[in-house]
């Protein structure tokens, strides 16, 4: 690969973060940001992003780096790396231990109870630390495999937002890489030599993810510009041309979009 093509991606990788962050508004001046750090690529790439931006942006804001450590599951990642990463960035890194009582939810996939307790622990701890945003490492094709799981499983038409108030607004939870996708994130993790995890979870590949994320990649090889297109249709809903149960309107939730017009139904 040339140098000039690595410079390229390293660029569109910080140029598609700006954009994010500009449309969506999701910094503000004096924001004290939480970023959950797994130790993947998709966190790393975040918090480096965020620490680049901090240093040079016209509005001033912090960055704390949270790891939540769960003692009772084999993964594990190098916390010597991102420890040494946010020492010469200047910011805090906190490792969190926390147990996860899987038995007491055993209909549940171990990955979804996993996955809710240590954002749980994110959430309190972001009170604790004072921060009012939390930053999430999630990417476009997060944000699509979303959508297809909700679709699919949940009957709804509902993914991954740029940004989202919680608790009464107490906290916001923003996703700046959400214009970026997996490619992106992945080439520029590799450039910036990202060492990722040092243990993998031994079921990470068996969610119901993984199978919306391959179901993505069989629709893209029929239609070149899939991913794209499935994630900005998510801003262009006409309800007009959407079949609903007889006799319901669409539950519409957080959108400006007008309501079937039942009238115009019946006629």
């Amino acid at each position: 690969m040339s140098e000039q093509s690595d410079k390229r991606k390293v660029k569109n990788f910080y140029s598609k973060l700006a954009k994010a962050i500009n449309d969506y508004n999701l910094i503000e001046k004096d924001d004290k940001i939480l970023v959950g750090v797994s130790g993947g690529k998709d966190s790393m790439s975040l918090l480096s992003g965020l620490a680049s931006r901090a240093k040079y942006s016209d509005k001033p804001f912090s960055v704390v780096a949270v790891h939540i450590d769960v003692v009772n599951v084999p993964y594990s990642i190098d916390k010597e790396y991102i420890e040494n990463f946010c020492k010469k960035n200047n910011i805090k890194f906190i490792v969190e231990s926390i147990d996860v009582d899987f038995e007491k939810q055993s209909k549940k996939p171990q990955c979804f109870v996993c996955a809710w307790h240590r954002r749980k622990r994110l959430f309190e701890l972001s009170e604790e630390l004072n921060c009012n945003k939390i930053a999430l490492g999630h990417h476009m094709d997060d944000a699509i495999e979303t959508l297809i799981i909700n679709m699919s499983y949940h009957n709804s038409i509902s993914s991954m937002p740029a940004k989202l108030d919680m608790f009464e607004g107490r906290i916001q939870l923003i996703r700046p890489m959400i214009l970026l996708s997996n490619k992106e994130v992945q080439d520029f993790s590799k450039l910036q030599s990202f060492p990722g995890e040092k243990e993998i979870c031994p079921w990470s590949d068996k969610t119901k993810r993984n199978q919306a994320s391959e179901i993505i990649d069989e629709i893209e090889k029929r239609f070149k510009y899939a991913r794209r297109g499935i994630f900005k249709s998510m801003s262009k809903i006409h309800l007009d041309y959407l079949p609903t149960e007889p006799g319901t309107d669409p539950v519409i939730r957080g959108l400006n979009l007008p309501k079937r017009d039942k009238d115009k139904d019946q006629s």
